[in-house]
C-alpha cells in the first residue's frame, strides 16, 4: 500500500466518522418537525393552582466566584414562591476572598427571616458532585433546585417549573432553557451562543419531546429530592456528574421535563481560557460518562431508537480526533488529487457535504425557533464552525485523556459580571497565567492549514479552499486569543 492510499484511506475513515455524527443534524431537524405540535406547554402553566406549596431546598454550589455571588444570592431570594418553604443553601468551596463576602451579604436576609445555610467546605472533595451530595444530605425540601454561579434565577423559575411535578408524579427533573445574557458582548459570546442554542432550543428540546433521553444541565433545573437518592446520588467519578445522573434516573424509569419556552439566564464566557477550560470539562466529563453508562445502556431493556439516540448524545465528542486528523490531511490529500489517478474516489467523497449542510440546518433552526432576528444571528455560523475546529486540540486532548481514564480535578468557569459591551474584567486574579502547550500547537496548525490554502489556490483545487480557510482561521483565532490573554494578564501584573 503507497502512503497516497494511507492517506487517502485515513482521511475518508475520518470523514465516515464525522459523517455518523454530522448527519446527526437531519435526524434532529426531522424530529424537530415530526413533534413541532407539541413545543407547547401541556398543562395550563400561568393558572396552575398548587395542592399545597411543598418545600425546596435551592443549592447554590460556588467556587472562588467574588465577582457574582452577590447577584446570584440576591436574584435567587427574589423568587415570589413563599419565604416559609424556602431553604437556601450556598455550597461554598471557594479558597479566596468569596467566602467572607458571601457571610456579609446574607446577613441582611437572615435578619428578614430567610432560611439561609452557608456551608463552607475546607477541602473539594468530589468537586461540585462532592459538595451537592453534602449539601443533599441535610436538605429539608422535597425538591431541590440548583444553580451555577453565573446564572441569574428568574422570580418565577419555581412556579413555572414545579407544576410538572404534580402534573405526572413520575417526572423527577425538571430542566429550563439557558438564556444568555452577554450574548452580544463580543464574537467569542456570539459564536458561543449558536453552540449552546443547537443543544437547548434543538437536541434538548426535540429528544424530549419525541421520547429520548435528556441530560440535567448541572444548574437552570429543579429535582424531586427522592429521584436523587433513588438514581445513586451524586457521584464524583465523573467531571459530567449532571449526565451522569440523568441517564442513571431515566434509566431507573423517571421522567424528565424540559421547558423551551422558560428561560434561565446566564453569563457566558468572555475570554478564551475560560470557554477551552468549559469546553474540555464538558468534553472529557461526557466520554467519562459514556464509559461508565452506555455499556448499561446497550444491556437495557430499552427501545433500540433510544439505545442509538444515546450513542451519538454520551459519544458525539467522540468526533473532535477525527476533526483534527481532517484538518491535518487536508494539505497532503491535495497532493495526492494532483499526483494521483483518484478522480472517482475524490468525486464520491463529494458525498460528506451532506455532513455539513446537516450542521447548518440543525443551527439554523436552533436559530428560528426563538429569535425574531434570526437572519442577524445565523451569520456568525462559519465563525462558530471554524471556532469548533479550532477547539480540536483542546478537546482531543480531553477525549484521550476520558477514554485512557487520566483524572484531572474539576476546573471551574471563571465568571466576571460581564454583560455590556462597556463592561471589563476588573482584575486578572482569575485569569491564565502561563500559556497553555495546546496554544503552540494551535498556532502551528493555523500556519500549516493556511499553507494548505495557498497550495489549494495555487494548484486551483477550489474544492478545498473553504474548509481548510475555516481550519487555519479557527486554529489561528484560537491560538492568538490564548497567547492575549496571558500577555494581558502579564501587563497588568507589572
Amino acid at each position: 500500500m503507497t502512503i497516497e492510499n494511507i492517506i487517502l484511506a485515513v482521511y475518508i475513515f475520518s470523514l465516515s466518522i464525522l459523517f455518523i455524527f454530522g448527519s446527526h443534524g437531519f435526524v434532529m431537524t426531522y424530529y424537530y418537525f415530526k413533534t413541532f405540535k407539541k413545543r407547547n406547554d401541556d398543562i395550563d402553566i400561568l393558572n396552575f393552582s398548587f395542592p399545597y406549596y411543598p418545600e425546596v431546598t435551592i443549592q447554590l454550589p460556588l467556587y472562588n466566584e467574588k465577582y457574582v455571588i452577590c447577584r446570584l444570592i440576591d436574584a435567587t431570594l427574589k423568587s415570589d414562591y413563599p419565604k416559609d418553604k424556602l431553604e437556601i443553601q450556598i455550597l461554598d468551596d471557594s479558597t479566596d476572598e468569596t467566602t467572607e463576602i458571601v457571610r456579609g451579604h446574607i446577613k441582611q436576609y437572615i435578619e428578614q427571616g430567610y432560611n439561609i445555610r452557608h456551608i463552607h467546605r475546607k477541602n473539594r472533595q468530589g468537586f461540585k458532585a462532592g459538595a451537592l451530595k453534602e449539601g443533599l444530605n441535610t436538605a429539608t425540601g422535597e425538591f431541590v433546585a440548583i444553580f451555577d454561579a453565573d446564572f441569574i434565577p428568574r422570580k418565577k423559575f419555581l412556579k413555572r417549573t414545579l407544576p410538572y411535578f404534580f402534573h405526572d408524579d413520575k417526572i423527577g427533573l425538571v430542566q429550563t432553557r439557558w438564556e444568555h445574557i452577554n450574548r452580544d458582548y463580543s464574537f467569542i459570546t456570539k459564536t458561543q451562543a449558536i453552540a449552546l442554542d443547537g443543544h437547548f432550543v434543538i437536541e434538548q428540546a426535540v429528544r424530549n419531546r419525541a421520547g429520548f433521553f435528556v441530560n440535567f444541565n448541572g444548574t437552570g433545573g429543579v429535582w424531586k429530592k427522592e429521584v436523587i437518592f433513588d438514581a445513586g446520588n451524586w457521584q464524583a467519578d465523573t467531571l459530567t456528574e449532571d449526565l451522569d445522573l440523568s441517564y442513571r434516573a431515566q434509566m431507573k424509569g423517571w421522567k424528565v421535563k424540559y421547558l423551551v419556552n422558560f428561560t434561565s439566564p446566564a453569563e457566558v464566557p468572555t475570554e478564551i481560557a475560560s470557554f477551552k477550560t468549559q469546553q474540555y470539562r464538558w468534553t472529557k466529563g461526557a466520554i467519562e460518562t459514556a464509559k461508565k453508562i452506555y455499556p448499561k445502556v446497550i444491556k437495557s431493556k430499552l427501545p433500540l431508537r433510544i439505545k442509538l439516540q444515546s450513542f451519538i448524545h454520551l459519544w458525539s465528542n467522540f468526533a473532535y480526533p477525527f476533526i483534527l486528523i481532517a484538518g491535518i490531511l487536508n494539505l497532503p490529500i491535495v497532493l495526492v488529487k494532483i499526483t494521483g489517478n483518484y478522480d472517482s474516489v475524490f468525486n464520491l467523497m463529494s458525498f460528506f457535504i451532506f455532513a455539513f449542510v446537516s450542521t447548518f440546518l440543525f443551527y439554523l433552526y436552533s436559530q428560528k425557533d426563538v429569535y425574531p432576528d434570526w437572519q442577524q444571528r445565523i451569520i456568525y455560523f462559519p465563525l462558530f464552525m471554524s471556532g469548533s475546529m479550532g477547539l480540536s486540540v483542546n478537546n482531543t486532548k480531553a477525549v484521550f485523556e476520558g477514554l485512557f481514564n487520566k483524572k484531572t480535578e474539576f476546573v471551574r468557569t471563571p465568571k466576571f459580571n460581564i454583560v455590556n459591551s462597556s463592561d471589563k474584567i476588573k482584575d486578572v486574579k482569575y485569569l491564565h497565567k502561563k500559556i497553555p502547550f495546546t496554544a503552540y500547537i494551535e498556532a502551528l496548525l493555523s500556519v500549516y492549514c493556511f499553507a494548505g490554502v495557498f497550495l489549494s489556490i495555487y494548484y486551483v483545487q477550489i474544492a478545498a479552499i473553504p474548509f481548510q480557510l475555516m481550519f487555519a482561521t479557527g486554529f489561528g483565532m484560537i491560538s492568538y486569543l490564548s497567547f492575549k490573554q496571558v500577555i494581558t494578564y502579564n501587563r497588568n501584573i507589572h
